[in-house]
């Protein structure tokens, strides 16, 4: 029996995460900003199940949460970082608090979690940390450029934590979802207060996708059974990209980029210092 901390278990693939595992007997705990919507998993599994509030974003909340955790089951075998919201402006039309309250939840507020949990896994040599991702971080649309931004930087923490604590006993990886059937439009979306007339047909599109994607995902408890496959599998990959939609855009980026760099090759191969004969 492993003990999972879920951040984000309101609704959407945290919520998934939660009721897959309770439902296989391990211990959760459940934690959202308010924890009165995660209090039906204690009311369900009395004994597996803590609920607690947790606003990543408050460095004594994600102590005391750890704490909590640690005292109620022992110790956190899992981590999930997946509170985080989406954010919509050109780049222009970014606001500078938004920016700052995005970043503090989507980077820093998962940076805070991963280093509350780390003492604990390092004694006992175990443990697996999963950061939620976004198959925008390969396309960054015009319009979710600040979001991609800060799933990007997520990622590239998770790499290189996952080199700095493997030979530790510890797991580190991210997982690119792709559409998946939750309300993060409803509920984890903001945008830009003052949209620029300049980028109606750019950034602009891009806020009115909602209007005919919502519905149309993949699965979020299909979703989270993956997970748990990867992690209870005992190898899981520094990136875990999840959904057919994300594997097709992963590719064709991948694709895109590889042609860019042959396209600029000699251009590249050019900056070489000179011969010295």
């Amino acid at each position: 029996m492993a003990t999972w901390l879920i951040t984000g278990c309101s609704s959407g693939i945290g919520r998934a995460l939660a009721q897959a595992l309770l439902a296989r007997g391990n211990n959760v705990v459940a934690t959202a900003r308010d924890a009165g919507t995660v209090q039906d998993f204690t009311d369900a599994h009395p004994e597996n199940a803590l609920a607690l509030p947790l606003d990543v974003t408050r460095r004594s909340q994600v102590i005391a949460a750890v704490k909590a955790a640690e005292e109620r089951f022992g110790r956190i075998d899992v981590l999930v970082n997946n509170a985080g919201y989406g954010y919509r402006a050109a780049i222009e039309e970014g606001e500078d608090e938004a920016l700052r309250t995005l970043f503090a939840t989507n980077v820093f507020g998962p940076v805070t979690m991963i280093q509350a949990v780390l003492p604990g896994m390092r004694a006992r040599r175990a443990g697996a940390i999963v950061n939620i991702s976004s198959i925008g971080v390969r396309i960054a649309p015009a319009g979710s450029g600040y979001y991609a931004a800060t799933k990007a930087a997520l990622e590239a923490i998770t790499s290189s934590l996952s080199k700095e604590v493997t030979p530790l006993g510890i797991t580190a990886t991210t997982v690119e979802l792709g559409a998946f059937r939750t309300d993060f439009y409803g509920r984890s979306l903001t945008e830009a207060r003052q949209p620029i007339d300049d980028y109606a047909e750019t950034a602009g599109l891009r806020r009115k996708e909602h209007q005919v994607t919502t519905g149309q995902q993949g699965d979020p408890a299909k979703a989270a059974q993956a997970v748990i496959a990867v992690v209870e599998g005992g190898r899981p990959p520094v990136l875990l990209v999840l959904g057919p939609d994300a594997v097709g855009v992963f590719r064709k980026s991948l694709d895109a980029l590889g042609a860019e760099v042959d396209a600029f090759e000699t251009v590249a191969m050019s900056t070489d210092f000179a011969s010295a004969t």
